[in-house]
């Protein structure tokens, strides 16, 4: 069994920081890429910022410059660090892990900004 935890959601004041944390626990075996989306009400989820498979990273254009995507391949944890946050950050977070050949998905953290 391979289980994606996500944490640091919350609610937070327009200007401000949070960081997201995604650990990833049980047998896995290999992990090819490592990212984060996000979905506003009504919308549809979208790409925030992920590492290609060239180890690089990409971010959406509405994001570049705030948000930072980073990972600890020994706890096999990814994290979105987020500052300069803006109303238009709302959202649930869901982080998403390719695993062992499969795509796994995190029960999403909400984050809400407020203006």
């Amino acid at each position: 069994q391979v289980q994606l935890v996500e944490s640091g959601g919350g609610l937070v004041q327009y200007g401000g920081s949070l960081r997201l944390s995604c650990a990833a626990s049980g047998s896995i075996f290999s992990i090819n890429s490592m990212g984060w989306y996000r979905q506003a009400p009504g919308k549809q989820r979208e790409l925030v910022a992920t590492f290609t498979r060239g180890g690089s990273t990409d971010y959406a254009d509405s994001v570049k410059g705030r948000f930072t995507i980073s990972r600890d391949n020994a706890k096999n944890t990814v994290y979105l660090q987020m500052n300069s946050l803006k109303p238009e950050d709302t959202a649930v977070y869901y982080c998403n892990i390719l695993i062992n050949g499969y795509n796994r998905w995190g029960q999403g953290t909400q984050v809400t900004v407020s203006s």
